[in-house]
């Protein structure tokens, strides 16, 4: 018999839904194409997709599902209060009678976020909750300026962060030093924000707070990783602000990069990376740059020491001796 699914809250979990969390629990997981008859469960954050195979989603354990609602539920307006009671009586029958009050413990420290626009709406829950400081890594990803609404969303978001006596501190890439989107939404933004740049850095990262982190999933940034362990947040603080110190600011104030021995600061790093081995795409993609682009800064390197093959521009980089000062 096949159990339809209606529109409701967490408080009442349709029959659909009652149905499928409990195969769930019983089998340890359930096929995205099985979850289609109870969407509920995955909008409330019952079942979550599995760190290891994206193609299962595994049930949140009753307590901390529980937990979590009676949370999200006691962060709205006054008026939702009343629905405590009811996920009581709902999930109370999926627990054991001996089992223990949910506890803090029971938060999960790692969750996989689903589509983008979830993971907006998470990120930017936590920005509204949050009062103190926001960490954040943006590689260059090649597009000339994001989508309008999603640029617009996020710059309200971060003025409201800054108007609650929030500081913002961002890192990214030095090939984003002249792009006009990025240059106007800092000279927008009124408060404690600074951005700086470096030649590479990590993979994106959000960190709220100190006390939650995201980080991507996957390649196409359609899947995102909530983190909130102390131990991965610990690591993630330290390695921004190691990075933060070698950074070059870029604002409030900007400081110019200099040119040792007629050597741009950009062919200075591509050269590091030549030493290293490194193929033309590899050296675009740790710099955020396209292919063309780095090829064309290879060539004014090769130019410039008076190379004539590949193999010896290698060679001529290392007898300079650009390698052992900074650029």
């Amino acid at each position: 018999m096949t159990i339809s699914h209606t529109t409701h809250g967490p408080e009442q979990l349709c029959a659909a839904g009652l149905e499928l969390y409990r195969r769930a629990l019983e089998q340890g997981h359930v096929s995205p194409a099985a979850a289609g008859v109870a969407p509920c469960l995955v909008d409330f954050g019952l079942l979550r997709l599995s760190l290891d195979d994206h193609n299962r989603l595994e049930p949140v354990p009753p307590v901390a599902a529980l937990h979590g609602l009676l949370q999200a539920s006691g962060e709205q307006i006054a008026d939702k209060r009343r629905s405590e009671t009811q996920l009581i009586e709902t999930f109370g029958r999926f627990m054991r009678p001996a089992a223990p009050a949910p506890a803090a413990d029971d938060t999960p420290t790692l969750k996989v976020l689903s589509g983008k626009e979830r993971i907006g709406g998470v990120i930017g829950r936590a920005m509204a909750a949050a009062s103190m400081q926001v960490l954040t890594v943006q590689p260059h990803d090649g597009l000339v300026r994001p989508p309008f609404h999603h640029h617009e969303a996020a710059m309200e978001r971060d003025q409201a962060f800054l108007d609650r006596g929030g500081r913002i501190r961002a890192l990214y890439q030095h090939t984003v030093r002249n792009a006009p989107y990025v240059l106007a939404r800092y000279e927008t933004l009124a408060g404690d924000v600074e951005a700086r740049t470096l030649d590479e850095i990590t993979e994106r990262l959000i960190v709220v707070d100190r006390t939650v982190a995201f980080i991507p999933a996957s390649p196409d940034r359609s899947l995102a990783l909530e983190v909130r362990h102390p131990a991965l947040l610990s690591h993630f603080i330290t390695t921004f602000d190691r990075l933060w110190r070698l950074a070059t600011p870029m604002h409030p104030e900007t400081v110019e990069r200099q040119s040792p021995d007629g050597i741009t600061p950009r062919q200075h790093a591509i050269a590091a990376l030549l030493v290293e081995g490194h193929t033309d795409a590899d050296i675009a993609e740790r710099l955020g740059m396209n292919v063309r682009t780095a090829r064309v800064h290879i060539a004014k390197l090769a130019a410039t020491l008076g190379s004539e093959s590949r193999a010896q521009l290698g060679f001529l980089i290392g007898r300079s001796g650009i390698l052992d000062r900074e650029g």
